[in-house]
């Protein structure tokens, strides 16, 4: 006979999870009994009542099972009547003399080109080159705050507007870099470039008409305005809400000839926030941008290369195009945003990432995937179907150490 605290015999033990197992079905039984009880209808009996809930669950299931097949048939036909289209290609051909230096201009367009990481994965711009979209109001919803744009009587900023940020986070970035080497000044806010300096980086061609459109696109930079407010909360302590608010340019300033109205020089001002971040933090938000994303015709396309950049980094990453699209500030219907998001997987000619769509919990799933990176070590794609919220940043996120 075995003691209170020692080893029991096999029939003891088998005895002990007979008596757990009764217990067990005694439970279910119980709560099967309460659920029909409390289901059934006047004058139904239990053996009624339960019948017809067996036949309720069973047509649920049958349902969900219905709508699973037909979210797959459709995933399947959407694929196969992309994939039965022509693939058309997402960039356009530089403009000529594009890779030649002018000698009579300095060289400040040849630097690195850098984007701000903290608004890589939100459209604070529109990706419409036909829709103006003036007085409107975007809002995307983050898990710990949110992002709005709000344009003014001049239309919000387009994604190609945009590129003369990027130039000025480009310079700032570099002559940030030059200082602390001890090669040069402490950079100001105002950012001083040549007209042609400005086309030369944004690999534009010289005519008239690219010029005009430099003051008209200062105008809207400087008149949407980005406001990102945030929640944290430290252990024990109170949360506290954050919100910063500033125009994607704080000023500019233009002068031209009267008689012509050709543009001779432009002044702009860099908002406090972005100085602030690239030059006074130790490692500044900011990312590398392949020099090719300015050649990318579409706006989406432009869109999807910076959530990339921002997600995937030199790796892996996955959104689903619902969180895409809700990103992205898009006007059209999201079957037209998904048509638009095949072309470029068919495409599949983005910089620096290849693009792949898969079928999610929820619906298809836009894998974003550098095409460096090894396959053992990519990471895997999120559960959720929701993306990562860009973690998964590339290596070159920080300034280079002086």
């Amino acid at each position: 006979m075995s003691s209170a605290n020692g080893p029991k015999h096999i029939g003891d033990a088998l005895g002990g999870l007979d008596g757990s197992l009764a217990r067990l079905k005694a439970t279910v039984a119980e709560k099967h009994r309460k659920r029909v009880e409390a289901a059934a209808r006047p004058g139904e009996t239990f053996a009624q009542a339960e019948s017809r809930l067996r036949a309720e669950d069973a047509a649920k299931e049958r349902e969900a099972t219905r709508e699973k097949e037909q979210q797959a048939a459709a995933f399947s036909a959407g694929r196969q009547r992309d994939e039965g289209a022509k693939a058309t290609s997402s960039m356009r051909k530089p403009p000529e003399g594009d890779a030649q230096a002018d000698f009579f201009v300095p060289m400040l367009y040849d630097v690195a080109t850098k984007d701000s990481r903290d608004i890589m994965d939100v459209a604070v711009f529109r990706l419409s080159k036909d829709k103006k979209r003036p007085n409107e109001t975007i809002r995307y919803e983050r898990p710990n705050g949110y992002v709005e744009v709000v344009s003014g009587d001049a239309g919000m900023a387009s994604v190609w507007d945009y590129d003369i940020v990027l130039m000025a986070i480009s310079h700032l970035t570099d002559a940030m870099n030059l200082y602390r080497q001890g090669r040069g000044e402490k950079p100001s806010r105002i950012f001083r470039p040549h007209v042609v300096e400005i086309l030369k980086f944004c690999r534009r061609g010289e005519g008239t008409r690219q010029r005009d459109e430099i003051e008209g696109a200062l105008k809207r930079l400087s008149t949407t305005f980005v406001e990102v407010v945030t929640t944290t909360k430290a252990k024990g302590k109170r949360a506290l809400r954050t919100a910063e608010g500033v125009g994607l340019i704080s000023s500019y300033k233009t002068v031209s000839y009267a008689d012509n109205g050709r543009l001779t020089s432009v002044s702009i001002e860099v908002p406090q926030w972005l100085y602030k971040e690239i030059v006074e933090e130790k490692t500044p938000a900011v990312l590398t941008v392949h020099p090719e994303y300015f050649l990318i015709d579409k706006g989406v396309g432009r869109f999807l290369y910076r959530l990339a950049r921002r997600a995937a980094g030199k790796s892996r990453a996955g959104w689903s195009f619902k969180l895409i699209y809700e990103r992205s500030g898009s006007m059209g219907t999201f079957k037209e945003f998904c048509r638009n998001l095949r072309e470029l997987i068919k495409s599949n000619d983005l910089p620096e990432y290849t693009l792949a769509e898969v079928l999610g919990k929820s619906g298809p799933l836009l894998v974003m995937t550098h095409r460096d990176a090894l396959p053992d070590e990519l990471p895997e794609l999120p559960e959720d179907d929701e993306g990562a919220e860009g973690d998964n940043v590339g290596e070159d996120a920080a300034l280079p150490p002086a």
